[in-house]
């Protein structure tokens, strides 16, 4: 028998704690559950969960230090749970770690297909990490430096393929722009924002179907890029 996966949920409203608890455990997870930080935090050590589902406004401490400190010793897979719905907290989250970011009010079938991607990307990651990547008729081997599209090889430029590799081997997750930027150029500030637009037009170009409106590489307006596969 499988065991069901276990969710840390760490929120202090209490309605809010009452319908996660309610939905989750319809759907097979384990559910454990704390109203502060500091319990949260004890929690996760005590009995480390799969997955934790995080408010970032909690009475003794903000969510963007738990994610941070948690992110010290863990990376167990923390979605963002908030009323926040400004590009600042949503930014700030993601740089410190976290892997999602939904804004309540809240959709149950999109926090639940959220769960499921961070779920099946956790368990790639702690096994044999995955060098092919996929999504729709696009097909991205890291090893190889090799992209294909149905049957035909794309062609990239080094720094293409670079900004690519770095989207696909986090598929599904939100990347900021910072950390796009630190990662594929090595700047650490915002100036280049319009620089790294300009790749992403070009690999739209080149990959999607339709570059105006992507399936693929799709924008997360003021805060940066997420490589979706098409996994619910």
């Amino acid at each position: 028998m499988n065991k069901k996966p276990m969710v840390l949920l760490i929120d202090d409203e209490p309605q809010i704690l009452r319908a996660l608890k309610t939905i989750l455990s319809a759907n097979d997870f384990q559910i454990v559950s704390a109203t502060t930080g500091e319990m949260g935090m004890a929690q996760a050590v005590a009995q480390p969960p799969d997955i934790i589902i995080l408010d970032l406004t909690l009475p003794d401490m903000d969510g963007i230090q738990i994610v941070e400190q948690i992110r010290e010793w863990s990376r167990v897979p923390i979605i963002i749970l908030s009323v926040r719905d400004n590009e600042k907290d949503k930014v700030a989250a993601l740089d410190k770690g976290a892997d999602d970011y939904l804004t309540k009010p809240f959709g149950i079938e999109e926090l639940l297909a959220r769960i499921r991607v961070a779920l099946r990307h956790s368990e790639q990651t702690i096994g044999n990490k995955e060098t092919v990547i996929k999504a729709g008729t696009i097909s991205i081997d890291l090893a190889k430096h090799l992209v294909t599209k149905g049957e035909e090889e794309i062609r990239l430029t080094a720094t293409e393929f670079k900004l690519l590799s770095y989207l696909a081997a986090h598929p599904d997750r939100v990347l900021t722009h910072q950390a796009i930027l630190t990662q594929v150029w090595g700047y650490s500030d915002m100036n280049h924002v319009e620089y790294l637009r300009v790749y992403i037009g070009q690999l739209r170009k080149k990959l999607e179907a339709n570059p105006d409106d992507p399936q693929i590489l799709a924008t997360e307006p003021g805060i940066g890029y997420r490589f979706k596969t098409g996994e619910d």
